[in-house]
């Protein structure tokens, strides 16, 4: 005895979704033909908004750190940077070690927005190899197409 009931039932989200998509995809490209990049203010809004902060936690875990303890500890980093109108990647080494002890020089070079970028190295990952491998893999599958 199985249940049975009309498939288009089942399948009305997929449908809506699909509508959805090429709704999107169609906006988008109009979006993407027509914008304008200001690079300035891209990396002034990285710098303001502490996005390097969660690499300044995985530096501290690789550290010896639990995750909970560094981001604690980033937490408050990220409030005296903001107490002192500063951005992580201008802190100093020294005021860097007056909250923990495992910072060292190679910190002061995963603060950048750009550095974080690089960082991200894995399948998918937005550092330029990655991103260029993933532009390869887009543009094979339009051909086959």
């Amino acid at each position: 005895l199985a249940y049975n009931h009309d498939m288009q039932e089942d399948k009305e989200p997929l449908f809506d979704t699909v509508s959805t998509l090429e709704s999107s995809l169609f906006l988008m490209s109009k979006m993407i033909e027509t914008m304008q990049i200001n690079k300035e203010k891209m990396e002034k809004g990285s710098k303001d908004d502490f996005s390097t902060a969660t690499e300044l936690a995985d530096y501290l875990v690789k550290k010896g750190l639990t995750f909970r303890e560094a981001h604690k500890l980033v937490g408050k980093i990220v409030l005296y940077c903001l107490e002192n109108n500063n951005h992580l990647e201008n802190l100093t080494l020294s005021e860097l070690k007056a909250f923990h002890k495992s910072f060292d020089e190679s910190t002061l070079k995963i603060l950048t927005p750009q550095a974080a970028v690089k960082a991200k190295d894995s399948y998918g990952g937005t550092s330029l190899k990655r991103v260029e491998e993933s532009i390869k893999s887009a543009k094979e599958t339009l051909e086959k197409k």
